[in-house]
């Protein structure tokens, strides 16, 4: 690193502007030229070298390997997926869900499903569910904030993205945890200084000692366009297969239908849950025939 040249992390960019925090600072900054020649568009989250200047903007002069990166929106360097679900109204859709954990247990970013509203009816079914997938599963109600304090102690030092259908409670979850924010119920976007314009930007927030992304734009539909996975892959998504997976019978074996199957036996002795085997079965079918170019992976 050159001697006048401070690393930071992007906290949002807009119009061709990039935020970056450094050296306890907010810097606006320009990307460099040669960046767009070799196809690389910083994002959010992103860890960069930048060039600070006594006048005009500053200059992005590296930006630095990343960990992960989501498509839509652009996210770079994730820690965590924090999914919050409601336990009713809407109903929980354990599909929607479990293709968010996958998406993220390939990207190698930490699932973790916030099951909220859990004063107004019983998250047993789902936390048995995910215990048993062992993807953590917390209870939350925003009534009698049972869930806070464990959440709350999984953000220091991280990157946690949070995401979750309309209506499932995030303006809740985030008003209990961080009373300063004064959210309205359903109204993030707009506290958090976005406009309809800029509903696919990202902006990191620095809470309780990490930063907190909402991701407004990631939705079903950003999922099943931008993330898909491989059949070969996503077996490896799901990672409670990972004991069974080379016990099958055949080496070809899909893990859907098939005889000696490991995971089917699994699922059959209640070992794996028959809910997120159907996701699995719903998954396959969905990139079974795909050829590899028309899957489009934002890794």
């Amino acid at each position: 690193m050159m001697k006048d040249q401070l690393k930071g992390i992007i906290i949002k960019s807009i119009g061709g502007f990039y935020y970056v925090e450094a050296a306890d600072a907010v810097y606006e900054c320009k990307a460099r030229g040669s960046f767009r020649q070799k196809g690389i568009k910083p994002v959010a989250g992103d860890r960069v070298l930048i060039s600070p200047q006594e006048s005009g903007y500053c200059s992005i002069d590296k930006v630095l390997e990343r960990r992960n990166c989501i498509v839509r929106p652009p996210l770079a360097n994730i820690d965590t997926l924090m999914i919050v679900v409601s336990t009713c109204s809407p109903q929980p859709n354990t599909l929607i869900i479990d293709k968010m954990t996958a998406a993220a247990v390939v990207k190698g970013i930490e699932p973790v499903v916030v099951l909220s509203k859990s004063d107004l009816s019983s998250p047993d079914e789902l936390k048995k569910t995910y215990d048993l997938a062992g993807i953590r599963a917390i209870e939350f109600s925003s009534v009698d904030g049972r869930g806070s304090d464990e959440i709350l102690s999984l953000l220091p030092g991280k990157v946690t993205a949070l995401t979750g259908n309309s209506g499932v409670g995030k303006s809740s979850l985030l008003n209990t945890l961080f009373p300063e924010l004064s959210l309205d119920t359903g109204d993030i976007s707009k506290k958090l200084g976005r406009g309809r314009h800029t509903t696919r930007s990202v902006e990191l927030y620095k809470l309780s000692g990490g930063y907190i992304a909402d991701t407004p734009g990631f939705s079903t539909l950003d999922i099943e366009r931008y993330e898909m996975i491989e059949k070969e892959k996503l077996p490896d998504a799901f990672p409670e297969f990972e004991e069974y997976l080379g016990l099958c019978r055949f080496t070809s074996c899909s893990h859907t239908c098939e005889k000696g199957c490991a995971i089917l036996a699994a699922v059959e002795e209640g070992k794996i849950s028959r809910s997120r085997h159907d996701s699995y079965k719903a998954m396959y079918e969905e990139v079974k025939d795909l050829k590899k170019w028309q899957q489009k992976d934002g890794a």
